[in-house]
């Protein structure tokens, strides 16, 4: 995967937030990880503001065609609602409004009722989360979104770990975002990778002490 300034910035952008980290970390598969990257930390106006401006432009420059986003719950649902405010103003979209959606973890049984909240599900609609791990979220996203009678068309994410899921020597073959690509056909468009995050530990001295490790790690679970 290729890098490129708006994939660098945002690197350095979750590391001067807090979002992206160096260290030893504990992850929720049980696996020690020499960086973290919790997009939850991403939690003020500006930030967050900042961070929408970095997915409207990641999905710009995808120029896959798209109706509407679709956010998630939880974590999808703020990340939706700004992003389609950043497409709104940006000079690609000529002033075209973006819908959104997004759905509850509960089914509400009275008002409009349903789990289903925002614009109606229609045309093509772009699934937006801060990473993939399980994969479960997209799994219900599509199976939303198509009852609705609307079509799953790409998932938009923050960051790509390039890592494989499985205990030790079972490791599944591709990673998470592979996984959803070939089992759904659909696209996954990300704002930065581990290669990117590798680029910044190249290029700058003063997280150079922590390269050795993250390169050792992805020989162990990444894709290659």
């Amino acid at each position: 995967m290729s890098t490129g300034p708006e994939r660098g910035a945002f690197v350095q952008f979750a590391l001067s937030e807090g979002v992206l980290r160096f260290g030893s970390f504990v992850t929720k598969s049980g696996r020690t990880s020499p960086y973290f990257f919790n997009a939850g930390l991403f939690n003020s106006g500006a930030s967050v503001g900042r961070l929408a401006q970095f997915y409207a432009q990641a999905l710009v420059d995808s120029k896959l065609p798209f109706d509407m986003l679709f956010g998630p719950a939880y974590k999808g649902i703020p990340l939706a609602t700004a992003t389609a405010v950043a497409l709104a103003s940006h000079p690609a979209m000529h002033g075209q409004p973006i819908d959104f959606a997004y759905n509850r973890k509960e089914a509400k049984d009275h008002g409009e009722g349903g789990v289903l909240v925002g614009a109606p599900l229609k045309g093509r609609v772009v699934i937006i989360d801060d990473v993939i791990t399980a994969g479960t979220s997209v799994r219900e996203s599509v199976e939303m979104i198509r009852a609705a009678g609307a079509e799953p068309c790409a998932v938009l994410i923050a960051m790509d770990r390039m890592e494989r899921a499985g205990a030790e020597g079972q490791l599944s073959p591709h990673s998470a975002v592979q996984e959803v690509q070939q089992r759904y056909g659909l696209p996954v468009v990300t704002i930065a990778s581990l290669d990117d995050i590798l680029a910044l530990l190249k290029q700058n001295a003063e997280f150079a002490q922590y390269r050795e490790a993250v390169l050792a790690y992805r020989m162990r679970y990444g894709i290659q």
